[in-house]
């Protein structure tokens, strides 16, 4: 009696099915996505991620893969976030002759992420003697080697199967469902929050599904309701400005910068509940990334749609600047205040946020308003956790602003939204694999995700292999 099928059949005609998955980052941190999936001969790669935040990440950077990037059959990727696709031109370097596969504004802003990132890596080179992981050269070729793929279009690698899922997480963010040998399992990438502007709802998860790897950031906590979140920017915005200094918003140039421009369009131009003062968008990469923004509206969910279809300009509106030069950008600080920056990068880890921080955080009349996830070891973590003095850019820098963080507009979901998520699809999983998550927040959501769900649930180690 054969003990899987529990029907009468010889030994011989038993085949084991070689299914393992392996993760190289993300593994009990939020940096550095990479998920090796293997079936049978077939190896398929799922993001391949910066680390990101204090040395050693930087460090984690600079090591080799554990597996051979010549060997692999096909790269996925679920979103254009640095911490999913910084280390995709290492693949190039390290002899990766296949392609890669993502959405077309994924593809779009994947090449804008991946030029900041280079110029980044080209200054700190210069300024502080850190490695330039890779060229434009590197990133020109993983530019050729991507395939547009859209939404809920099969496609076949050999035997393997996957489908691409909106995620709701940023503009043209994906999770994967791959089938092969007759089992499917979904890599969620990072799930989207609710209700977020300008985004359609998370796809739920499809029926038949055996295994979910779920991204696990915010696994410990729960954001505010969706119908709290205006109220909750109107009103920090409103008291930063009536201390009549300046408001500081470090964002990420995907995604929260852009729902930041729509949610100040609304307050100030369509509703009149912000008061007119200068705003200045002081990021050349999020300049460049709303322009990718314009260019997919069928992305965009109903209510930015309609806006789009009467003309209405999401992203632009009486009062706003956008400062694309550096000559530009210096001209901010010539503004009188009130007046409310917005600059990457989010994490305060490069970008122009640096030198308003370095000009604005000992004052305390100014604002630091927090609106993204913040890694250890990185900038706005330690002002976050309220350390002063900080050093920026060299400089010791006491911190006497006021420190405000919101959860409102994170691109993550949250615990409920992640359980609601898992549970969402027409059949439990066999087995749920939580990754990019500290360890406090997977291990938190594993044990919820087990009392009430009863399933079974992995917390991820880096470079441990699971077979499935």
């Amino acid at each position: 009696m054969c003990k899987k099928c529990y029907t009468k059949c010889s030994v011989n005609s038993i085949r084991l099915i070689n299914m393992k998955i392996s993760f190289h980052g993300a593994a009990r941190e939020v940096t550095g996505s990479c998920n090796l999936l293997e079936i049978e001969d077939k190896k398929i790669l799922i993001d391949c991620g910066m680390f990101q935040g204090g040395k050693t990440n930087e460090e984690k950077n600079k090591e080799k893969f554990s597996f051979d990037a010549r060997e692999l059959d096909a790269v996925i990727v679920t979103h254009a976030h640095l911490d999913h696709v910084g280390r995709l031109p290492i693949l190039i370097q390290d002899g990766f002759k296949g392609f890669f596969y993502a959405t077309p504004a994924t593809i779009d802003l994947a090449n804008l992420i991946l030029e900041d990132a280079f110029h980044i890596m080209s200054y700190d080179a210069i300024k502080f003697g850190r490695s330039v992981l890779y060229d434009e050269s590197d990133i020109a070729e993983v530019m050729s080697r991507f395939k547009p793929t859209g939404y809920y279009k099969e496609h076949d690698l050999g035997g393997v199967t996957f489908k691409l899922h909106d995620a709701g997480h940023i503009f043209g963010a994906a999770f994967v469902e791959i089938t092969g040998e007759g089992k499917k399992i979904v890599f969620s990438g990072d799930i989207g929050n609710v209700e977020m502007p300008i985004l359609r709802e998370t796809d739920s998860i499809p029926p038949g599904v055996d295994y979910i790897v779920c991204e696990s950031t915010y696994g410990d906590r729960i954001h505010e309701t969706a119908d709290e979140r205006e109220g909750i920017i109107q009103k920090a915005v409103v008291k930063a400005l009536k201390k009549g200094g300046v408001l500081m918003i470090p964002a990420f140039s995907l995604e929260r910068t852009q729902e930041l421009l729509y949610y100040l369009n609304e307050l100030i131009d369509r509703q009149k509940k912000i008061p007119r003062v200068p705003i200045f968008l002081d990021s050349p990469l999020a300049i460049k990334a709303t322009q990718v923004f314009k260019k997919y509206p069928e992305y965009y969910d109903r209510d930015a749609k309609n806006l789009y279809l009467k003309d209405d300009d999401l992203f632009n509106f009486p009062g706003l600047m956008m400062t694309q030069s550096s000559q530009e950008s210096k001209k901010i600080n010539h503004t009188p205040s009130p007046k409310i920056i917005i600059a990457g990068s989010g994490m305060m880890t490069g970008g122009r946020i640096l030198h308003h921080a370095i000009r604005y955080l000992s004052d305390r009349v100014n604002t630091l308003l927090i609106v993204g996830y913040q890694a250890y070891g990185t900038l706005g973590r330690d002002i976050l956790e309220g350390k002063s003095p900080v050093v920026v850019m060299g400089e010791r820098i006491k911190v006497k602003c006021r420190v405000k963080a919101i959860g409102a507009l994170s691109a993550h979901g949250d615990q409920k939204k992640l359980m609601d998520w898992i549970a969402g699809g027409p059949n439990m999983p066999r087995q749920v694999f939580l990754n990019h998550g500290e360890p406090m927040a997977s291990e938190n959501l594993q044990k919820r995700l087990v009392k009430e769900l009863d399933l079974r649930v992995t917390v991820a180690e880096r470079e441990k292999e699971y077979k499935l």
